[in-house]
C-alpha cells in the first residue's frame, strides 16, 4: 500500500484556503507578517518598516514611499477522520472498504506531509472514536498508518440478531423471525462535529467513510450534512467516499440472507427477479447522488473510490483537478 502511495509522490493536493498556524511552512497563513507571499501595500513608517519591502513602483508612481506587507508561511495541519464502522467491513473486489479507506488515508498522507507540516488521525469505530495526536515528519506518518491499519484489520463486533425481512416479490418487507436487539451506535456526525470543535486552527480536513451514516429523511438532507457544512466553512475539507459495486448492482444468485452491518437485521431477497435487481440498482444510484449533492452543498472535495478499480488512477485524475481548480481561484484573486 505504501509503495503504491509513493506512486503519487510527484502529486500534491492543492491548498486553496489560507491556514492558520505558528511554525513556518510552505502554505500561505490568514495573517500578515514575515513571509515570502505579497499582500498589500501601505505608507512607509520611517523608524518602524524593513526598506527591503519597499514599494519602488508605488513609490514612483505617487511620490511617497510605500512598503508592501507580505503574508506568512505556514504550516499545514492535516486531520483526517477514518470510518471503520461496520458497514465498511464488506469488499467484494480487490479488497474490503475498510482497507481501502486507510489507503486513502496514507495517499492524504504522503500528498500533503512536508518538512514542518502536520497529520493527525480520528478512527470511528464500534467503539467510538479514538484520536491519534498530530505529529510532524514521514515517522509519524507511518506510525499512525500502521494503528489504522491494525484497526482495520480487526474482526467487528457480532451484531445480535433483528428481525429478519422477505422481499421475494420485491413488494414491502414482512418480518419472518429473529428477535430485536440493540444495535451499537456509531454516528459520523457526531464525529465530524467533535473534529470541528476539537482542532479550531485552519487547515485540511479529510473525511474517508461510505457515507452510510442513516438516510434521514427522504425529502431531507443526510444526517452529516449539517456538521461537514459546519467543518467546510472554516477548513478546506475532502470528502473521500468509498464504495463497492455490489452496493449498487445486485447478482442473479437466486434466494439470499443479506444483513444490514449496522443495524444487524436480516432481509432475504430473491435476487432472481429483475424488478427486485432494478430497485436495489435504483437505490445505489439515489444515494450515491444524494451523497454527492450534499458534499457540493458543503462546498467540500469530493473524490469517489471503489475496491474494484485503482485507486492509484482515480487519485491522479483527482488531484490534478484539484490544481487546475486551484489556479483558476489564484487567477480569480489576483483580478480582484
Amino acid at each position: 500500500m505504501l509503495g503504491r502511495a509513493r506512486a503519487l509522490r510527484g502529486l500534491e493536493l492543492a491548498v486553496v484556503r489560507r491556514l492558520e498556524g505558528f511554525l513556518r511552512g510552505e502554505h500561505l497563513g490568514v495573517r500578515t507578517g514575515p513571509g515570502s507571499e505579497p499582500a498589500d501595500s501601505r505608507p512607509y513608517r520611517a523608524g518602524e518598516d524593513d526598506v527591503r519591502w519597499m514599494d519602488w513602483p508605488l513609490t514612483a508612481r505617487t511620490g511617497e514611499p510605500h512598503v508592501r506587507e507580505v503574508v506568512a508561511d505556514r504550516e499545514l495541519e492535516t486531520w483526517v477522520l477514518v470510518d471503520l464502522s461496520p458497514s465498511m467491513a464488506f469488499g467484494t473486489a480487490r479488497s474490503d472498504k475498510r482497507h481501502l479507506a486507510v489507503t486513502a488515508a496514507a495517499v492524504v498522507g504522503h500528498l500533503t506531509t512536508r518538512l514542518g507540516d502536520r497529520f493527525g488521525a480520528w478512527v470511528l469505530d464500534e467503539g467510538g472514536v479514538v484520536r491519534r495526536p498530530s505529529r510532524t515528519g514521514r515517522t509519524a506518518l507511518h506510525a499512525a498508518l500502521r494503528e489504522l491499519l491494525g484497526r482495520s484489520l480487526a474482526e467487528p463486533a457480532p451484531l445480535p440478531p433483528r428481525p429478519r425481512r422477505a422481499r421475494r416479490a420485491g413488494r414491502g418487507a414482512a418480518p419472518v423471525g429473529g428477535a430485536a436487539g440493540p444495535a451499537p451506535v456509531v454516528d459520523l456526525a457526531a464525529a465530524v462535529e467533535r473534529l470541528g470543535a476539537a482542532h479550531r486552527r485552519r487547515g485540511l480536513r479529510v473525511v474517508v467513510s461510505d457515507f452510510l451514516d442513516g438516510e434521514g429523511a427522504a425529502d431531507g438532507p443526510p444526517p452529516w450534512e449539517r456538521a461537514l457544512r459546519r467543518l467546510a466553512a472554516r477548513h478546506q475539507v475532502l470528502a473521500v467516499e468509498v464504495v463497492d459495486r455490489r452496493e449498487s448492482e445486485l447478482p442473479d444468485v437466486g434466494v439470499v440472507e443479506l444483513v444490514d452491518p449496522e443495524s444487524g437485521e436480516v432481509l432475504e431477497v430473491d435476487t432472481g427477479r429483475a424488478e427486485v435487481r432494478a430497485a436495489f440498482g435504483a437505490a445505489g444510484a439515489e444515494h450515491r447522488a444524494r451523497v454527492a449533492a450534499a458534499l457540493r452543498r458543503c462546498g467540500a472535495a469530493h473524490l469517489r473510490l471503489s475496491t474494484d478499480e485503482d485507486w492509484v488512477a482515480a487519485t491522479a485524475r483527482f488531484v490534478l483537478a484539484q490544481r487546475r481548480t486551484a489556479r483558476a481561484v489564484d487567477r480569480m484573486a489576483g483580478r480582484a
